[in-house]
């Protein structure tokens, strides 16, 4: 058996390996090859090209991208045509993965989606798309699966990966110990995985540090980089903050996550790790005017969190913004930290949210649904 799994993002690399493994321990046979990063890679993925080290955001990265995406759906094509694999999964990125799809449907691919586009916040309309080129919805939210049904596409909820992962987390001892070991509340600086959003969001977070520091002196802060090269360009913006205490790390986020009493993060799936350590949070994520105008119209839900969709109204403040919304920021964290009684019933609330959510296997639970489609008509056939 042979799948082709198409993954654009880091976070999706990750997901995108789990899912190999529980495929690999389903079937004595599978072959996985496809687009994805090093972790699929390291589980035995043989990928076509490393399209994690391209993942870009935006219509001008895209557009400045474009004959190398073009390059790779031709890649893609071909490979339809002359392996034709027994599937094609797509792990998030919709942008390229539409094109995947619309590939393997026309050379009659069963095409799954495990974790699918958010077209029930910004782009509900694209629902057709979804309904043409893809046979099978693997959900991640227990409110997607009915959203799908009622507008005529397949769908099964098998729940979040990230959760399979968050318990197998291993925090670094040696670090734990050394940051237990100094004096001062720890508040959590989490801007992003992708270049664009540490570029776009880096201000806000470092001047509502800034600010909160101002009033709390005491406070220190931790800042977790995706990469050396992100590092790098928030080390050089600090130099205009001598004074404040900052770190940033590569590589740490669930420790700095598990450190800290709050976090103000750029909005994105690390808010479900968040909700997994119960650390109330502040949601920012600064875009420019004309991106703002085109999204907010199309936007049909009144957050862009997905803590705060999974609660039902705003646990965790948040800011879609275009202007510097430092102050506020800052204010909120002000709030939470002298508040005691507020900062436990946000804990709470966040317990509870896990309670109903945070179940892991939802990557055992999508391989068995890819399984059982796939293996479906040869059981038909040896009962014929």
């Amino acid at each position: 058996m042979r799948i082709f799994i198409s993954v654009g993002e880091p976070s999706g690399d990750i997901h995108g390996a789990s899912l190999i493994r529980e495929l690999q321990a389903r079937h004595a046979n599978v072959d996985i090859v496809g687009f994805g990063g090093d972790r699929m890679q390291a589980e035995g993925a043989k990928l076509l090209y490393p399209l994690v080290q391209l993942a870009v955001m935006g219509i001008v990265r895209v557009l400045s991208n474009i004959t190398t995406f073009l390059s790779l759906l031709s890649r893609a094509d071909r490979y339809f045509r002359h392996h034709r694999p027994d599937a094609v999964v797509l792990i998030d990125y919709p942008g390229f993965n539409w094109w995947i799809a619309r590939r393997a449907k026309f050379h009659g691919i069963p095409v799954f989606y495990f974790v699918p586009p958010q077209l029930w916040a910004w782009a509900g309309w694209r629902v057709e798309k979804m309904r043409r080129f893809v046979d099978h919805v693997l959900c991640t939210l227990p409110f997607e699966k009915p959203w799908y049904e009622e507008r005529g596409v397949v769908a099964e909820f098998v729940g979040h990966p990230f959760f399979d992962e968050l318990p197998h987390q291993k925090l670094d001892a040696t670090f734990m110990a050394e940051q237990r070991s100094r004096s001062g509340e720890v508040i959590a600086l989490l801007p992003g995985s992708r270049d664009q959003e540490v570029e776009r969001n880096l201000e806000t977070l470092v001047r509502s540090a800034a600010l909160l520091h101002r009033e709390r002196p005491g406070t220190r802060f931790l800042l977790a980089s995706f990469k050396a090269k992100q590092q790098a360009v928030v080390d050089a913006y600090l130099r205009n903050f001598p004074d404040l205490p900052i770190e940033t790390h590569v590589g740490r986020t669930p420790e700095i996550l598990e450190l800290c009493k709050a976090c103000v993060a750029v909005s994105g799936s690390v808010a479900l790790e968040m909700l997994y350590r119960r650390k109330p949070s502040i949601i920012v994520y600064k875009a420019n005017g004309l991106g703002l105008k085109i999204t907010r119209p199309r936007m049909t839900t009144p957050f862009i969190c997905l803590v705060n969709l999974l609660a039902g109204h705003e646990l965790f403040p948040e800011y879609l913004t275009d202007r510097d919304e430092s102050a506020a920021v800052a204010g909120h964290l002000q709030s939470l930290l002298k508040d005691d009684v507020k900062y436990r019933a946000i804990v709470a609330e966040l317990a509870a949210i896990c309670e109903k959510v945070a179940k892991p296997g939802a990557c055992a639970r999508a391989a068995e649904a890819v399984l059982q489609v796939l293996e479906a008509p040869v059981a038909l056939r040896r009962a014929g």
